[in-house]
């Protein structure tokens, strides 16, 4: 048989499988057993496939054929559970992140709670709302803002601190329990039935006191003081006593008696008081050597004082008059007899 050749089929056996009424029977191996039908679970024999030795092997040429995949629940859950794991890490991230972010956020609010002042306008609303009843506007952590002019027919409390950045004008009385000022204040005027002030008081302009100026300590006054009257138990002046107008010494008028030196009949008369005074003499018949008169003070000084005695008239004049003093009076008097019959003084001033 040359393989090149067609050869020819004189038995017309390639055909003898394809009848209509052709039975293939099955067969019996070597043993005389049947052979069980290919089950389900068995390897069905694909197109170009040869049995050989009892299985299957693919025919030369043929492509190997690919294995069923098999899914599996365990192999599904290793897909997955990667994917899972990593959205509930992305979850916690996610609830982390928020939680953080709302207790901040938390924290802030109680503290702009506690340190700002909201602020709230007044709207026309509102504003007629207050006129109509008793109504209350915001908190106490917010604001009111009133962007126009407001004016209060009735009475306004204030329960808490007022604090006013521009200028305050009241036409009337003010009447207040009790003011501290911590700034400079300016006051055209100010009437107060008493004030008291504990620390230092400066005053710029005038200072009248019409109902007498009181001091119980020491006081200082740097510039000029003008005053119709001062009343003072003690003046001590630590610089020059400069008066421009005249000096007048009030007081009590002291006592006054009559010396020898008058003569029969002869009288006195004081004008003054304890500081400076004006002494009359006249004297009357049988004059002598001796003192005139003796000038008894209102009040003792506590030294000897300084008395400086001046004569008034010609007969003072020629007369050889001297002083006596003490703590409570002083005496004028003469070595020589003054004239009968005549009218003169002396004026006199004393000095602690």
């Amino acid at each position: 048989m040359d393989p090149s050749q067609i050869q020819s089929d004189a038995d017309n056996d390639s055909h003898s499988l394809e009848g209509g009424s052709t039975v293939v029977e099955p067969t019996q191996n070597a043993g005389g057993v049947t052979p069980e039908p290919a089950s389900l679970d068995s390897p069905v024999s694909q197109p170009g496939q040869l049995e050989s030795n009892g299985g299957i092997q693919p025919m030369p040429g043929a492509q190997a054929p690919q294995p069923k995949r098999r899914f599996s629940l365990k192999s599904i859950w290793q897909r997955v559970n990667i994917y899972l794991l990593s959205f509930v890490l992305l979850m916690l991230i996610c609830i982390g992140v928020v939680v953080a972010l709302t207790l901040k956020n938390r924290s802030q609010n109680n503290t702009n709670d506690k340190t700002t002042t909201n602020s709230q306008n007044l709207d026309a609303s509102s504003l007629k709302d207050l006129a109509s009843t008793n109504q209350t506007v915001g908190t106490a952590k917010q604001t009111l803002t009133v962007q126009s002019n407001a004016i209060f027919n009735g009475t306004v409390l204030v329960r808490n601190d007022l604090e006013v950045a521009g200028t305050i004008k009241v036409s009337g009385a003010v009447a207040l329990p009790g003011i501290t000022v911590s700034g400079i204040s300016t006051f055209n005027q100010v009437q107060a039935n008493t004030l008291n002030t504990s620390g230092g008081t400066t005053v710029n302009g005038v200072l009248t006191a019409k109902h007498g100026l009181s001091v119980t300590g020491a006081s200082n006054f740097n510039g000029s003081v003008s005053a119709t009257q001062i009343t003072t138990g003690t003046l001590q002046l630590n610089g020059n006593l400069a008066v421009t107008h005249h000096i007048t010494a009030g007081g009590s008028i002291p006592g006054i008696s009559g010396g020898v030196a008058l003569g029969s009949g002869g009288t006195n008369s004081l004008n003054g008081s304890d500081t400076s005074g004006s002494i009359t003499l006249n004297t009357g018949s049988g004059t002598s050597a001796g003192c005139f008169v003796t000038v008894n003070f209102a009040q003792k000084f506590d030294n000897t004082p300084h008395v400086v005695v001046t004569p008034v008239g010609a007969a003072a004049a020629g007369l050889n008059f001297y002083v006596n003093r003490s703590t409570s009076s002083f005496s004028v008097c003469t070595t020589n007899p003054a004239a009968v019959g005549q009218t003169f003084g002396f004026d006199y001033m004393v000095f602690d």
